[in-house]
Order: structure tokens, then C-alpha cells, then sequence
């Protein structure tokens, strides 16, 4: 698939993320001013929100030629004290107890440089401090995006901020591709099939790790990376988990930004994790273009709290 599309290969830094240890999340840092909303809860002040096109899950539409080159990034070790909760021995199965299914390769595949950061963090990072082989598929650049939190050539400055959040996640092995961002759903979906097809096989993934199939911010792009990996995990059998959000969450976040989330209720949600933010808070500073303030991203993180939820897309087997 895409013969014409060359691997480049760097190393992934073990490196602090800029930003670590400068006071905590942007939610702490009175970014907002509370003033009372329906249920007597502080939400942002307006004059802070991003624009439309700036809100997580924008839409982001540019073109890039097809043949644009992907970066393959090879397995560190990794980090010290990135220890997940507890995981349990069985391939995807519903977990009441919240335990994630251990897999000893795991492959997430998403649409954008910092959705391994922004979305999934805390749970690869989990995954990699239980001794997993963490490996990510990034369809995209980014290139498109309109949230510019640093000056320069986003394609060239987003590839370089994954390398380094990717480091501090315990991410070992980062396929970069360049499909156009914004554009993905136009993309040929057998193609990009094939593409998570082959990065599974190559890291010899034991289960795939997506966004909801919803594509939780309102994103196409990742929609998109979520139906390849599904089409690729039923041609080889691999179970694969979907990240979302709670319905409820969703829903304040639609109310205080209008931003285009969706979410599920419990009783749709498989499985949730007790997970540690530290990690993917300083992965998410490593998106320095990206972690801009004012972004929902913030806002759903605290609602968030210390929970994830995942619910179960595929079995494991044919």
C-alpha cells in the first residue's frame, strides 16, 4: 500500500517535557472566571474560548500531495515510573473492575500528531509502564491546524512535538504518515486499511487502540483512522478498545463551548480506568504549537478527573 510513500527513521527522546513542572494544568492557573451557569458550576469565561475553527476536534482542511514522506520512529526503552493500574490477562474482554487487557504490543492508531497526547495519553502511558510495547500509527501531520502556539512550519514542528511526547509517553515505535489532514474520510478507506494492516503486523500488535468510532471531538479525521483500524483488526483477528468520553461529559462541554463532542452513557461504556495524568500532562506540553490556553482540551481533562473510559469494539478472533 502507497509504494510511493518512503520511511524516514529518528530516535525518540527520553526527554522532560517543556512545561512539566511549571505549576500544574492550565486549569490551575486561573485561566478562567467563574460565573454561574445552570447548576451553579464556574465555566470559562467566553472572552478565553478559542474560535470555532480553533476548538478541539476543528475541522482542519488542507491538501498535501500524496506521496508527502512518513517518519518511522524506532522502540526506546521505557521511562522510569510510568507504571499503569492493574491489567488484566484477558484479550478485550468486558472488565467490570476496570483493569486494562494486557497485551504485551499494543498499537494505537490515530489521525493527528497530540491525539496520542491529548486523547490517549494516560492509557499508553499505562500500557507502557506495565512493560507493553507501545507502537503508534499517526495518519497525519497536522498540518492543517489552525492553532499556531508557536511560529513555523507546522508539518515540520508537529512531527517533531510527537517524537518528544512519544518519548515521554513510553511510546518506542511511531509510524508518521502523510495523508492530507482534513481529508482522511477522502482517503482511500482499503488503502488505510492496509497501512494499519501492515504497521500491525510489523509490531506484532496484540490489540488496537482507537478513538469511538463517534470520533469523540467531532473530528472526521478521526473517524476515519478508527474505521482502517477496525477494517485492518478484522482481517487479523485483534481485539480492539475505543476510547470515549461519558455522555454527561460530552454534554458540558458542548454547553460551555459548543464544541462538537459526542459521548456514550454507562451502560455503553465497557470499561473504566483509573489512570495517572502526570504523564500526559507533560506529554501534552511536549504539542507546544497545539496546548494553546483557553483550548476545551483543559476543561475535559478536569472533568475527567483520574478516569478513562474505553468501550470494546471488537473480540479478539475472526
Amino acid at each position: 500500500m502507497g509504494a510511493g510513500v518512503p520511511l524516514v527513521t529518528r530516535a525518540v527522546p527520553l526527554v522532560p517535557a517543556p512545561g512539566a513542572d511549571d505549576g500544574g494544568p492550565p486549569w490551575r492557573t486561573g485561566r478562567t472566571r467563574a460565573r454561574t451557569g445552570t447548576e451553579g458550576d464556574a465555566v470559562p469565561d467566553p472572552a478565553t474560548r478559542p474560535a470555532d475553527d480553533a476548538r478541539e476536534g476543528a475541522t482542519r482542511d488542507h491538501t498535501l500531495p500524496a506521496d508527502a514522506a512518513p517518519t518511522l520512529l524506532p522502540r526506546p526503552s521505557p521511562p522510569p515510573g510510568h507504571r499503569g493500574g492493574p491489567h488484566d490477562p484477558a484479550d478485550g474482554a468486558q472488565n467490570p473492575d476496570g483493569r486494562l487487557p494486557r497485551w504485551r504490543s499494543v498499537l494505537a492508531v490515530v489521525a493527528h500528531p497530540d491525539d496520542e497526547s491529548f486523547a490517549l495519553g494516560a492509557l499508553l502511558a499505562a500500557f507502557a509502564g506495565d512493560g507493553a510495547r507501545v507502537s503508534v500509527l499517526c495518519l497525519t501531520h497536522g498540518e492543517a491546524s489552525t492553532l499556531h502556539g508557536v511560529a513555523g512550519d507546522l508539518e515540520r514542528l508537529r512531527a517533531d512535538e510527537l517524537t518528544t511526547a512519544a518519548g515521554v509517553l513510553g511510546i518506542g515505535d511511531v509510524r508518521l504518515l502523510a495523508y492530507p489532514d482534513g481529508r482522511l474520510s477522502a482517503a482511500d478507506p482499503g488503502e488505510l486499511a492496509g497501512r494499519v494492516t501492515d504497521a500491525a503486523r510489523e509490531t506484532d500488535a496484540e490489540g488496537l487502540l482507537v478513538f469511538d468510532p463517534t470520533g469523540v471531538t467531532g473530528h472526521p479525521d478521526h473517524a476515519a483512522a478508527t474505521a482502517a483500524a477496525l477494517r485492518a483488526a478484522g482481517v487479523l483477528g485483534l481485539p480492539v478498545l475505543g476510547w470515549t468520553v461519558p455522555e454527561a461529559v460530552a454534554d458540558r462541554l458542548r454547553r460551555e463551548y459548543g464544541a462538537a463532542f459526542d459521548g456514550h452513557p454507562p451502560e455503553a461504556v465497557d470499561l473504566t480506568v483509573t489512570v495517572d495524568r502526570a504523564p500526559q500532562l507533560k506529554a501534552v506540553a511536549c504539542h507546544r504549537s497545539q496546548a494553546v490556553p483557553g483550548s476545551v482540551l483543559w476543561r475535559r481533562l478536569e472533568l475527567l478527573g483520574d478516569r478513562e473510559h474505553l468501550r470494546r469494539l471488537r473480540p479478539p478472533g475472526p
